[in-house]
């Protein structure tokens, strides 16, 4: 379950000099330099253009008096407000309750969390409409932010209008749902409709807990629903169930123009394709989806254990032995989450299964156990087990106060959801501030007998950098075909239905809000981080070219993004871009079309 002790140690891409992580300009700022003459600017408070008070009172009026202006509880310190947001840091909950601060505090040399001038708490999609309108009409930079989990820093930007999507979080079963526009052709399907303001773990407590079925989502119980899906969506039982943007059958959105569209694979369907993997707030502001359900398992599980070898030669020979074992035993639907190459010598198992009973799973294990008992060189620092429990109670935060608390953390203030927690693995994620994090869709051919050493080799070079991990969730290679099908239908990129995993290499410090006492970061530690993790990467990309990277996890200084992230869907989502926002009103550092903007989103080039 400790899914965020992995997290923090992944795998990287490192396709930026390393004069640029010194500082030096992104290269996607040094693009626009070179881009031509301005042809558009927006506008900041105090600037011509900007909206006077009585504009803002008819925004206010629009939705309903929801109009904040947020403010950093750290703006003021020592306060009230200061000292009570300091207690709350480890409480993401509480972090994506408060409009001014988001689950990310920043990523060295790149970019802080700063809160937005103006937001409006939407609970309609009537009121976001209203604030698409009023940016828009008043050239405002516009930001949506549902979970706040951007790496990135997209759900946040300094003298901008936020739409807040988090007070939008019903959520409605089907037992037979067509999709508007389909009816006599398309079959009836259970499924779920998640308004874009929800978590995971309200949805899993809906859909699982309550009514004992299964969405497939995000592994972060408070990652946002609509960010997931929108960026692709991948969850720890993914290889069994596909991605969440491949499971998505209509979603409702409000376009630059303002109108509210209902997308599916019969209406918009080009729009409805490319917020299935081209990344969220590029295309328009999400408000509901529905997604398709499944029957639950009899069981969920998982498989945890460290081996530590006693040299570098035997860590090399247990790699091997690893790469074989996974090809031969896990590399099918029903195991995923991770593995950690970690401080050069030792492998981290934080697996999960779905389908199989805990006697299965730990059967499933035995050759590999039995090698390591006959090779006296390893030593079993944790040792390789099997859990299993009811499926339905994966997500049960009453089960787990009662039979396992070790295992979560729960939103511990008055009046909290009694189904609000995370998995405690996660917690050190929270608010925290990226140093460096980069990712690469591992191909399933390295998995082939003659390729195994090539592997084994180029895991082992990487774990000598830097700490990192293998995602297999995150690959959809070795899931079943109908799985694979319906995410070949996204604009995700196509490798990763190639891929028997993702590389994830990163690392962060606390969290560092700005005006946080105490919320210095260590800029020095990082860079040197930075650093290693090119190294780690480095390694890895000797076996993987030509590897794509997550757009929801991978590198802020990323060249060549629209490859790395799409592939040979990015003309096609271009295209989509220009059609229904031909003026740019949504921009996200790395979205699509963000090529013709200025770094900060406030600068269009002819």
């Amino acid at each position: 379950m400790n899914r965020r002790d992995l997290l923090k140690a992944s795998l990287a891409l490192p396709l930026l000099p390393l004069a640029l992580r010194a500082g030096a300009l992104p290269s996607a700022r040094a693009a626009h330099v070179l881009a031509g003459p301005l042809a558009f600017q927006r506008v900041r408070p105090g600037q011509p253009g900007w909206p006077a008070p009585a504009q803002w009172d008819e925004l206010r009026r629009q939705v309903g008096g929801r109009l904040l202006q947020p403010r950093s509880p750290f703006a003021e310190c020592p306060s009230a407000a200061c000292t009570q947001a300091l207690k709350q840091l480890d409480n993401p909950f509480a972090l994506g309750d408060d409009p001014a601060l988001t689950q990310t505090s920043g990523w060295a040399d790149a970019w802080t969390s700063q809160p937005s001038a103006y937001a409006v708490a939407a609970e309609s999609a009537a009121d976001v409409a209203a604030a698409v309108n009023f940016a828009r009409q008043h050239r405002l930079r516009l930001v949506v932010k549902g979970g706040g989990h951007s790496y990135q820093g997209t759900s946040e930007a300094p003298d901008s209008l936020l739409v807040w999507t988090r007070r939008m979080n019903r959520i409605e079963l089907h037992d037979a749902f067509v999709p508007q526009g389909a009816a006599g052709r398309a079959a009836p399907l259970p499924a779920v409709s998640v308004q874009s303001g929800a978590l995971w773990i309200d949805a899993y407590d809906a859909v699982t807990t309550q009514a004992r079925r299964y969405v497939q989502g995000g592994g972060c119980a408070t990652v946002g629903v609509a960010g997931l899906v929108q960026s692709g969506g991948f969850g720890s039982f993914s290889k069994g169930f596909g991605s969440a943007a491949g499971n998505l059958l209509e979603a409702e959105i409000v376009t630059a123009d303002g109108k509210l569209r209902v997308v599916n694979a019969y209406n918009d369907p080009e729009l409805f394709w490319g917020i299935r993997g081209g990344g969220g707030g590029s295309l328009g502001v999400v408000t509901r989806l529905t997604l398709r359900t499944f029957d639950l398992p009899e069981f969920f599980g998982a498989v945890m254990g460290r081996i530590k070898a006693s040299s570098r030669e035997a860590f090399h020979a247990l790699i091997r032995r690893f790469v074989a074992f996974y090809r031969e035993a896990l590399f099918n639907p029903h195991w995923g989450e991770q593995v950690a190459f970690r401080d050069g010598d030792s492998l981290k198992i934080s697996m999960v299964f779905q389908g199989l009973t805990q006697e299965q799973a730990q059967q499933t294990w035995e050759p590999f156990l039995a090698w390591l008992k006959e090779h006296p060189e390893y030593t079993v620092a944790e040792p390789v087990h099997a859990i299993a429990l009811p499926a339905r109670h994966f997500w049960d935060a009453v089960f787990f106060r009662k039979h396992a608390p070790e295992y979560i953390v729960p939103d511990d203030r008055p009046g909290a959801p009694a189904h609000h927690m995370i998995w405690r693995g996660d917690r050190d994620q929270v608010g925290w501030f990226i140093h460096s994090y980069q990712s690469a869709w591992m191909p399933a051919a390295l998995l082939q007998p003659g390729r195994q050493d090539a592997l084994a080799d180029a895991l082992f070079a990487a774990s000598q950098h830097f700490d990192y991990a293998l995602h297999f969730n995150k690959g959809l290679a070795g899931a079943p075909a109908d799985a694979i099908e319906r995410a070949r239908d996204t604009a995700t990129n196509p490798g990763m239905l190639e891929a028997f995993a993702l590389a994830i290499c990163a690392s962060g410090g606390e969290p560092a809000f700005a005006g946080m006492p105490g919320g210095a970061p260590e800029l020095a530690q990082a860079r040197q981080q930075s650093r290693k993790i090119d190294q780690a990467m480095q390694a890895l990309l000797k076996v993987a070219p030509e590897a794509g990277s997550y757009v929801s996890e991978s590198d802020y200084f990323l060249r060549d993004w629209q490859q790395r992230f799409w592939g040979s869907n990015y003309p096609r989502l271009a295209a989509a871009k220009r059609r229904y926002d031909p003026d740019g009103l949504f921009f996200v550092h790395h979205g699509v079309g963000s090529e013709a903007w200025s770094a900060d989103g406030f600068t269009r080039h002819a």
